[in-house]
Order: structure tokens, then C-alpha cells, then sequence
């Protein structure tokens, strides 16, 4: 089953305040690399949801912080750290995808090109993988990792494909995710933050924030 894509805005006057950006997380520590990181540029309402661990928590977050009329035209993207799945994949490499997969179903991003280009000025020197993001309700390991690659899979977590579906649900809306590799086949973590990958990832999660928001105004101009 496809998912519909990723929409825009619905139409709306040509004049008035601009759409708010949602920036959904699922860790504490991610949360502080995004609140501690650029802030939002002069009239972007932007709310930064943590949604806590795994797809069902999730599910639930996005769909109450959306029931706020406040957020009824909000673009939403998924955002913090993820398992790299490719042999040669580093802590501190992103990943912008270019669709998310869950067993719901895929969901297309909006302007994944843009936003990895952003992404890419954000960091200069870091390696920028696009491509699908998986999700998963579990930490993934050794041969599951190898598996979900000869899928076509890029990357995995256990937010962004519950994030992004829960969203479009909830009315049409440009959707993004956007992560930090913390662990990859080579550089397999324990646990997040507590060695020098983590504090990579947390230091480039903080890095890229500007890409958010430019790929946020992309998204809100008028489609051809």
C-alpha cells in the first residue's frame, strides 16, 4: 500500500501569518540540540515536540499536538538519530529521506531534494545520504540491519514513519524527516550520548537546524 503524497498547504488568502513548523523528536537530549540550536527565523511559529520512544508514542503525541487549530496548516518533520544500514556509513552522517516505510505503508517526503541540499550547506564536510527511511518498534542489530538494507532502506528509527503518517491524518501538509546516524554496521552504540559518536550526532543535530527552516519556506511557496 502507498500512502498519498506529501501535500502542501491547503489554499488559503494570499495574505496572513505563515504556516508554523512542527520539529518532532523522540529523546530528551534531541530536544536539547534543537531547542539549544538556531532559532526560528522572525514569524515561523515553530514547536518543538518531543514525542518519546517508538511508533505508538509517536502515533499519539503527533496526533494531540495537532489537534490544536493553531497547528491545522503546521509542515511537520521528523527529526533526531537513526541506525545507518550501509556498509561504510559514519556517526555524524545524515540521512534525508526521500520516503518513510512502516507496515502501513510508504509515505512520500516534500522536496527531499531542497531539503538535502540545505542540509548539505548546514554541515559542510558531512556525508548526506538520501534515500527510504525504514521504522521499526525495536533497536536493530546484526543480520535485521542487513536485511532491512537489501530492502532499499538507508536508515532506520523507530519515530519517523509513525510521525510523518500520523500527520498527513491529520490534514494535508508538506512532511520531512531528517536524521543523525548514531550507529552504523562498523560503529555499532550502546547506548546514545555516552561516547563519542553520540556527542557527534548531538553536535551536528544542533548544526543543521537552518536546513529545517529553508526547506520549511520551500515548502510554502506556490507549486507550478
Amino acid at each position: 500500500m502507498t500512502r498519498p503524497e506529501a501535500a502542501g498547504p491547503p489554499p488559503g488568502p494570499a495574505a496572513g501569518p505563515a504556516a508554523p513548523l512542527v520539529i518532532a523528536c523522540a529523546l530528551t537530549i534531541e530536544r536539547f540540540a534543537l531547542r539549544t540550536g538556531t532559532r526560528a527565523p522572525a514569524g515561523t511559529p515553530t514547536t518543538v515536540l518531543r514525542t518519546g520512544m517508538g511508533p505508538a508514542a509517536a502515533d499519539r503525541a503527533v496526533a494531540a499536538a495537532l489537534r490544536d487549530p493553531a497547528l491545522a496548516r503546521a509542515g511537520v518533520l521528523a527529526t533526531g538519530f537513526c541506525a545507518g544500514l550501509g556498509s561504510g556509513m559514519h556517526p555524524g552522517d545524515l540521512v534525508v529521506a526521500d520516503e518513510v516505510r512502516d507496515p502501513r505503508g510508504v509515505t512520500r517526503c516534500a522536496d527531499a531534494d531542497v531539503l538535502a541540499a540545505a542540509v548539505a550547506r548546514a554541515v559542510p564536510g558531512r556525508t548526506v545520504h538520501t534515500g527510504p527511511l525504514t521504522g521499526c518498534d525495536h533497536v536493530v542489530r546484526g543480520t535485521e540491519r542487513a536485511r532491512l538494507r537489501a530492502q532499499g532502506a538507508v536508515a532506520v528509527d523507530m519515530e519517523s514513519a509513525a510521525t510523518l503518517y500520523t500527520a498527513l491524518r491529520a490534514g494535508p501538509r508538506p512532511v520531512a524527516a531528517v536524521r543523525v546516524v548514531v550507529d552504523a554496521p562498523e560503529h555499532e552504540l550502546v547506548r546514545i550520548g555516552t561516547v563519542r559518536g553520540g556527542i557527534s550526532a548531538f553536535r551536528v543535530l544542533r548544526a543543521v537546524i537552518p536546513a529545517f527552516y529553508e526547506w520549511h519556506r520551500s515548502s510554502l511557496l506556490p507549486r507550478r
